[in-house]
């Protein structure tokens, strides 16, 4: 299992949202492209960042993802905003390794289907959840969706893999709901990513026995709650 720390851009800035919700900004650093060339020298491998803004149609952040993308030789996921093809290519064309496309493909199978075609296993689908249910346009609006229909319904399209959060949970350090991440794991051949209260290197290790692909880590690796060298010796690469 890979664990990749979360480097999400707020209005130029590396911020830490409690439950994704703007007003409950916890941690906000200046430089990200430091912080992220940071987690790379602590040996993590793969980093996960988010346009905020854009996930919120706010604005962008699209020239601090590319100098991220520079700074390191790390693989980088990224996600936020990105929901029609020319942004999907574009971003690619700068260089991520994957995107994550959560609105657009949850709404719109087809066009996903078109595009993970496109860019075969390239392509990773945002399941955020809450109570089990997907939520969408930056964890705003639920969509009634239970999260397993959606798995069912990716099952067939060449993605890189499905990253669920479990937005309840995020940035709260309360631990994960280990039973239901389990749960999505087991419910779709997919690889599965997990984010949203991860807080000690038992959860990690639970997830990783339980057949996770990787974590996402935001606020427990920018509090220290969770010990940055120490998860990266484990699970940085």
């Amino acid at each position: 299992m890979i664990v990749a720390p979360a480097v999400d851009l707020r209005e130029g800035r590396c911020v830490q949202l409690v439950g994704g919700v703007p007003e409950e900004e916890r941690v906000s650093l200046p430089d990200p492209v430091a912080q992220a060339r940071s987690w790379w020298d602590m040996g993590f491998k793969t980093l996960h960042v988010v346009d905020l803004d854009a996930a919120l149609s706010l604005g962008e952040n699209r020239s601090t993802i590319e100098r991220i993308i520079e700074s390191t030789e790390a693989i980088v996921q990224v996600g936020g905003g990105i929901r029609d093809r020319n942004a999907a290519r574009e971003t690619l064309a700068r260089g991520a390794d994957r995107i994550i496309i959560g609105t657009r493909a949850i709404d719109d199978t087809p066009w996903l289907a078109a595009l993970a075609l496109e860019h075969p296993h390239q392509i990773t689908v945002a399941a955020d959840i809450r109570d089990g249910v997907v939520l969408r346009r930056g964890w705003t609006e639920s969509t009634g969706l239970p999260v397993h229909q959606l798995l069912d319904r990716l099952a067939p399209l060449p993605l890189a893999g499905v990253l669920c959060t479990d937005v309840s949970r995020e940035g709260r350090m309360q631990g994960i709901d280990l039973p239901a991440a389990i749960d999505v794991i087991r419910g779709t051949t997919h690889p599965v990513w997990i984010s949203g209260g991860i807080t000690t290197l038992d959860e990690l290790r639970a997830l990783d026995g339980a057949g996770a692909a990787g974590a996402v880590l935001g606020m427990a690796l920018y509090t220290g709650t969770l010990p940055p060298v120490a998860v990266a010796e484990e699970f940085g690469s």
